[in-house]
């Protein structure tokens, strides 16, 4: 690899030229039960699992999905929050030759449809409360599903637990059809003993959907050997990381690219257990950083802002955690700072996106921390700051440009969209859409996002699709919706709505209104109805206008 003038400043303890291995993913699980088989795997919400214990239910999964009709190239989706069947059936799915396809539990049906068409998932595996699989019984038959899987919350929970879930949460599951469906128990009905496949690196493992500069959801294509590669690039940056001794607390979910790779491929690639939550519930979080003794928590800016101000943390011992990774949202400095007063560790802020597997970027653990910095490329990976006009013109340091992004853990592309692919992966660089600079030291800094991103607590909002959700209401004439400030959640929703004329509408209508269209996570926060909304000199909605009016009021 080239000379960087700014290696000199990289952390002397870790090697940017070393070789990042390239495995199919199923070999990190199968390594770590090698090294560490009595080791504990995951703890949720109790019961535990050992890392033998996964390695057979694993091979049940896959050979049951086998028996589904699972080969090299189906597509499977997840729609769950963090349970073992998670972990068990990404890894069976993968094992069965298959490429995993998650999706949020938050997504509306709408958005469900569309990403079970595009991707062509065939096989879903969910649960039987009433969150989930109403939303996904309805897609059988009516999209490219054809079969679903169906878990249930009671048989993966410690008893008593296990007991008292059906009586306790009735209200909460939902009473299943049974056509075209299997339970999870019966799909490990089998002798354990999977087909095996010959899985290649380069073989796509999943595909992960994002929105690009249209808010158009994307299904970014990352192979096993991105996967596998990222997880090895965030256990090099963590320095002092002992194998078969650290405890993850996996509170992030899984169905977000962030948590798959720094919270569950990270932890099974260094044998650790996973201490796992559903979501994030800070008092339960709280006792088991107490009970449990952590070390390792990923999170994002809420989170650890949340922790810091809750009179709940008194009193709780958090010195176990070791090392804190941030991500999803810009990390108030503010936050930090009391944080690590509180634990007495270092939060590290990361850089990356969907389609960098994906880390990119990060502070370094021991060396300087810069405020405002995303930090140091990971090793292997090569940061370039272009001209945003000249996309084959380097800026020179410190100039603001496009941030661009080479390395093994850059995906392949965008699934069946090659015109984006083309626009996004320019001689071997991917162009993130991002502005920003990079000083003498490596240090990347973000100015601003070409893609109209809001991030709401760590989840990606496009205004766009919000937007387009609010133009169905045949009252409203213009919509635009911005991102502004919000101490707990890194940044609002906010709506401007004119109304089309002699139209009447309330924003409690609205709201109602919009419930089945979008996520909860993309719901307005505020609605304010205009008679005119600020445009440009081209008569484009503009938002430069609004963000700046509420920025004043704040002041």
């Amino acid at each position: 690899m080239a000379e960087h003038p700014w290696l000199a400043a990289y952390p002397k303890n870790i090697d940017w030229h070393a070789k990042i291995p390239v495995k199919p993913l199923p070999t990190m699980l199968a390594e770590s039960v090698a090294r560490y088989p009595n080791n504990q795997c995951l703890d949720f919400l109790g019961k535990t699992y050992t890392y033998g214990e996964i390695a057979g239910l694993v091979d049940h999964a896959a050979a049951g999905l086998q028996k589904l009709g699972v080969k090299k190239g189906s597509r499977v989706g997840l729609f769950l929050p963090n349970c073992p069947q998670f972990v068990i059936c990404f890894f069976a799915a993968l094992k069965a030759g298959a490429t995993v396809i998650s999706y949020s539990p938050l997504y509306a049906e709408d958005e469900i449809r569309n990403q079970i068409n595009d991707s062509g998932t065939e096989i879903m595996i969910t649960l039987d409360l009433k969150v989930l699989y109403p939303k996904i019984a309805k897609m059988v038959g009516t999209t490219t599903l054809r079969q679903l899987v169906v878990g249930t919350m009671q048989e993966v929970l410690p008893f008593p637990k296990s007991l008292l879930f059906p009586l306790v949460k009735r209200g909460d599951i939902a009473k299943t059809s049974g056509n075209h469906e299997t339970s999870f128990a019966d799909l490990l009905a089998n002798d354990g003993n999977p087909t095996p496949v010959d899985l290649d690196p380069a073989d796509l493992a999943v595909l992960q959907y994002t929105g690009g500069t249209t808010g158009v959801p994307k299904g970014a294509m990352l192979s096993h050997a991105n996967l596998y590669a990222n997880a090895h690039q965030a256990v090099m940056w963590l320095e002092g990381v002992e194998m078969g001794k650290e405890r993850m607390m996996g509170v992030l979910p899984f169905f977000h690219i962030f948590a798959l790779s720094v919270v569950m491929n990270l932890a099974l690639m260094i044998g650790g257990a996973i201490i796992m939550h559903p979501r994030f519930e800070l008092e339960a979080v709280l006792k088991d950083i107490a009970k449990k003794r952590p070390t390792l928590l990923p999170g994002v800016p809420t989170m650890y802002a949340a922790i810091n101000n809750s009179p709940l943390t008194k009193g709780v011992d958090v010195t176990s955690i070791k090392y804190c990774v941030s991500g999803g949202a810009p990390l108030p400095v503010e936050v930090k700072q009391r944080f690590e007063a509180l634990t007495g560790c270092t939060v590290i802020e990361g850089y990356g996106l969907t389609e960098t597997s994906p880390i990119a970027a990060a502070n370094p653990l021991f060396s300087e921390n810069k405020a405002g910095s995303v930090g140091q490329p990971v090793p292997g990976t090569t940061i370039t700051i272009v001209d945003r006009d000249d996309r084959s013109k380097e800026m020179p340091q410190g100039e603001k440009g496009e941030v661009c992004i080479s390395g093994p853990q850059v995906m392949s592309g965008y699934w069946n969209q090659p015109a984006e692919t083309e626009n996004t992966l320019i001689d071997g660089r991917l162009h993130t859409g991002d502005i920003g600079y990079m000083d003498e030291q490596g240090y990347t800094f973000l100015i601003d996002r070409i893609k109209d991103l809001i991030l709401v607590g760590g989840f990606n909002v496009f205004p766009r699709v919000v937007e387009e959700a609010i133009y169905q209401h045949a009252a409203v004439a213009e919509v635009t919706v911005v991102g502004l400030p919000d101490e707990l959640k890194g940044q609002r929703i906010k709506a401007f709505v004119k109304l089309a004329d002699g139209a009447a509408l309330t924003a409690e209508e609205l709201h109602e209104f919009l419930v089945p269209k979008i996520g909860k996570h993309e719901m307005p926060k505020d609605i304010e109805f205009r008679d005119e909304l600020p445009k440009t000199l081209v008569g484009k909605l503009s938002k430069k206008e609004l963000v700046a009016e509420e920025a004043a009021k704040s002041e």
